[in-house]
């Protein structure tokens, strides 16, 4: 059976065949195109804009400076980020380095220079002897840090620069490392 058009459905049907001519607005001239891309090169000018923005960014700065005296992995440097680089500052952090007192140590025999007398000769052979025993320390915990990580995360595993990295913050003063001691002391990492 053939079905009959309406006249409706005739209307609708040439409608849909004529297609609609132009974009349905003038053409702008090149001032206006020109007009309408313009954008500043720098930003906007505007004060309150300008304060704005730069508030944001001093507490964009901030929320990273707290998140990485945390220890959160995300504000980290590329220096102080993974797994590995976590077990070391933990292991560090829980022992107690020779190292670490090396500064204040020399701040005391410095002072006592002043001294008059044979007793600097002493004082200078003792901070050599400080220094060498502070090296010694950092040079064995290089050693025990190798075996933990390769029974940890597997001899193959193992990052290059851990022990460099271990010695450096070794020789912190405790309160001044960053990241800030995430563990106790003699709280080793498992």
């Amino acid at each position: 059976m053939a079905r009959k058009s309406s006249p409706i459905d005739d209307g609708e049907a040439q409608a849909e065949e004529t297609p609609s001519i132009g974009k349905g607005r003038p053409t702008p001239s090149r001032k206006e195109a020109q007009a309408a891309k313009a954008q500043p090169l720098v930003g906007s000018r505007d004060r309150a804009s300008m304060k704005a923005q730069r508030a944001k960014q001093a507490e964009a700065r901030e929320q990273a400076r707290v998140g990485m005296m945390r220890g959160d992995e995300r504000y980290l440097g590329p220096r102080d980020k993974g797994p590995q680089r976590r077990y070391v500052r933990d292991y560090v952090d829980a022992r107690l380095s020779i190292g670490e007192w090396l500064i204040p140590f020399m701040v005391i025999v410095l002072l006592a220079m002043f001294l008059p007398g044979p007793i600097q000769v002493v004082l200078v052979m003792v901070v050599w002897g400080f220094v060498l025993l502070a090296v010694v320390d950092a040079i064995l915990l290089g050693f025990r840090l190798k075996n933990k990580l390769s029974e940890k995360f597997g001899a193959d595993r193992v990052q290059p620069g851990f022990r460099w990295y271990a010695a450096m913050r070794a020789f912190q003063f405790r309160m001044l490392r960053m990241p800030k001691p995430q563990v106790k002391r003699f709280q080793f990492p498992q």
